[in-house]
């Protein structure tokens, strides 16, 4: 039984991303969320408190899908904290173009759930920015110089997102490879 909502809420969740793609959090719509899944109207509720509770459950279960990945991620990369901050800079790209409907819930914009989302969002990268202070505390470099690589490899990643999206690049392993060579070079420049 507790398997059986298990699936539900997750079937709902998946439902609920795909709402969220197609409507926005505004126009979010737990009805259609009911209605897409084969449920009553009532069913979502036995998961999710309201619609918050619901998105606040999309929100974690994306972070928890990227989490997943990233300890995988780490785990192949040894001790090396550069290794690791390359490796799990080129599989977030990964990750985001393999599942391109997440990107919308680590993009949401709304002002009503910008307060209430902005944490646990901010979660999904948490780790990465704690590989980035780890290595910047073993590194010469300062604080200014530190901001500045972490601004490059964050636009290096959502600029090569960007360019995939518009075809400007061709999403393939050479193309990775470039991507994985830019960020690491990136920790060898002053």
């Amino acid at each position: 039984m507790a398997e059986r909502i298990k699936n539900m809420r997750e079937v709902l969740i998946l439902a609920g991303i795909d709402e969220i793609n197609a409507h926005g959090v505004t126009g979010f719509s737990i009805r259609r969320v009911a209605e897409s899944c084969k449920v009553s109207c009532a069913a979502p509720y036995k998961h999710f408190k309201d619609k918050r509770d619901f998105i606040a459950a999309i929100i974690e279960y994306v972070n928890e899908q990227w989490r997943v990945r990233q300890q995988e991620v780490l785990a192949a990369c040894g001790d090396s904290l550069r290794q690791q901050i390359v490796e799990v800079s080129v599989n977030y790209v990964r990750f985001l173009m393999e599942k391109p409907y997440y990107r919308s819930i680590l993009m949401l914009k709304d002002a009503e759930f910008d307060n209430i989302y902005h944490k646990v969002r901010g979660q999904m990268s948490s780790r990465s920015q704690q590989l980035e202070r780890d290595l910047f505390s073993d590194c010469p470099w300062d604080r200014k110089t530190q901001k500045r690589k972490l601004h490059l490899v964050r636009a290096m990643i959502f600029g090569t997102i960007f360019m995939f999206d518009t075809e400007e690049l061709e999403y393939n392993e050479e193309v990775l490879e470039n991507f994985r060579y830019s960020i690491d070079r990136e920790f060898d420049l002053p």
